[in-house]
């Protein structure tokens, strides 16, 4: 080698150290993050091996990876955030040997390096989890009045689906992509292939302003994937918050009815469960915080209590306790629950359906269901309430006997459809309570729903109806200007 070294170019002169210590200055090394911006810097701060730049050149993998990214337009995105022409300029350089005191050839490199697996990340990552984390993006630190007008700091969680995230494993396998020569087929791997995606896509292409903002951010709700989706059973029950509505997909059909969901200051979160009973005639335990609110005021007014069928127990024994008998103090220490009996003018209906939550909501009948006429129907405290109770049990608890079916019907004050149920009616006054109330006739009160029925409550401003036309819908709890604070950064 000594007989070339006259022949040797300072300035063509690589130096693995020189382009190591560019790398690492690139980013900030810190804790083992799964973001793509933190892993590309701990990869390069842990020395990892050079990715797309060997003893050969540039690996061809880099300009399949260009090409792909300068089409990111296509999914509404800027090649900006991906550093594309500046990743076009470096290649460019390292190709035509088009360095200076600026730009040295280990300074090409090492940018050439970094921006490649950067935008490679960012690009596989999005597509296939998201590029925006609904959890630190809905769920935040927010101000609160309590009940004497008080400023609370509290975290409210309203995203509370557990979804996938990029592991290690699939960084470890993104990387060997580069080296097996499959960015490329990768790139396509990871893309979102839901109808509803689909869908947005196409009309991406013809919108503009504010819509095009509503098909981004509905886009980016179809990459957030479920970490441990519900076992299908042939039916499920999708909730969407922005539509009012509720649709029972069943294995070839699909009901759909109105509901009414939580107010813009006591929204219903989203979640997935499952449905695993059905409770006839509940009473309803007043949840504490409504208790603060709404009950407090009335401590020791007995026609209030009587008026709304209100009584009060001890938490601990759960005896009841004279009304007149509980102060104010009493109710807002948390010992004593309030109750409402089941039945007729109950706040949760007829009927209740229970499924696993953080949040103690559940779907349920109303005893004022003139609000389902109504376009706004934000009217809970984060319940949801169905238009069409009984039908939905009916879906949810398939194929049953009529006369099973007439024991509800008769629970709930529904007129019977069997002969038998009829007679039942015709042979069975009601009872009547202490204050002359009559009391609904209980031929049932709970219903066990096997298997257990999956229900989403979801957040979608663009959704299909139940004909399978996409519809819009306003963004009621203000999420898509949530989702898109994060979002437009890659716009």
């Amino acid at each position: 080698m000594e007989a070339f070294s006259g022949l040797k170019t300072p300035a063509f002169e690589i130096t693995p150290s020189e382009i190591q210590s560019v790398l690492k200055k690139m980013g900030k090394a810190g804790k083992d993050s799964l973001s793509p911006s933190a892993r590309t810097a701990l990869y390069y701060h842990e020395n990892g091996p050079m990715l797309w730049i060997g003893r050969q050149g540039v690996s061809p993998m880099a300009d399949t990876l260009v090409q792909q990214l300068t089409q990111i337009e296509r999914i509404g995105f800027s090649a900006t955030q991906f550093k594309i022409k500046e990743i076009e300029e470096y290649l460019r350089r390292f190709k035509t040997l088009d360095f200076d005191k600026e730009h040295s050839i280990n300074d090409v490199i090492a940018h050439l390096e970094y921006h490649l697996t950067r935008a490679y990340l960012t690009y596989v990552v999005g597509q296939r989890y998201g590029f925006v984390n609904p959890k630190s993006a809905m769920n935040m630190v927010e101000s609160k009045p309590d009940s004497l007008g008080n400023i609370k700091i509290c975290y409210v969680n309203q995203y509370d689906v557990p979804i996938l995230r990029p592991t290690s494993a699939f960084y470890e396998k993104v990387f060997r992509k580069i080296s097996n020569d499959s960015v490329g087929p990768m790139m396509r791997e990871v893309e979102p292939q839901s109808p509803l995606y689909r869908s947005l896509l196409r009309q991406l292409s013809y919108s503009s302003g504010d819509m095009r903002m509503k098909i981004l951010v509905n886009m980016e709700r179809c990459r957030w994937q479920e970490k441990n989706p519900m076992p299908t059973t042939g039916k499920r029950i999708v909730v969407n918050i922005p539509a009012f509505m509720l649709y029972a997909y069943g294995p070839d059909s699909i009901m759909s009815m109105r509901i009414g969901c939580g107010t813009t200051s006591t929204r219903t979160p989203l979640l997935t469960s499952a449905i695993e009973y059905i409770q006839v005639n509940p009473e309803w335990n007043i949840p504490q915080s409504i208790v603060n609110n709404d009950v407090l005021r009335h401590a020791g007014d007995s026609s209030y209590f009587a008026r709304h069928r209100y009584y009060i127990a001890e938490r601990a024994t759960g005896k009841k306790v004279a009304i007149g008998s509980v102060s104010r103090a009493m109710l807002a220490s948390g010992k004593y629950r309030v109750s409402q009996n089941g039945g007729r003018g109950n706040s949760l209906g007829r009927i209740v359906f229970r499924f696993k939550n953080n949040f103690s909501v559940y779907l349920h009948d109303t005893s004022t269901p003139g609000f389902f006429q109504n376009s706004w129907r934000g009217v809970s405290h984060g319940c949801v309430r169905v238009q069409r109770p009984f039908d939905l049990a009916h879906f949810l608890l398939g194929d049953i006997d009529d006369w099973t079916l007439d024991k509800i019907r008769i629970s709930m004050d529904i007129a019977p459809q069997t002969e038998q149920g009829r007679e039942y009616v015709r042979s069975h006054e009601p009872e009547e309570n202490e204050n002359g109330r009559k009391l609904p006739r209980k031929l049932i009160s709970y219903m066990s729903v096997k298997p257990h029925v999956p229900i989403y409550i979801i957040y979608y401003t663009i959704y299909p109806d139940e004909n399978g036309y996409i519809q819009i819908y306003p963004d009621v709890y203000g999420y898509d200007k949530l989702v898109w604070n994060h979002l437009k950064k890659y716009t």
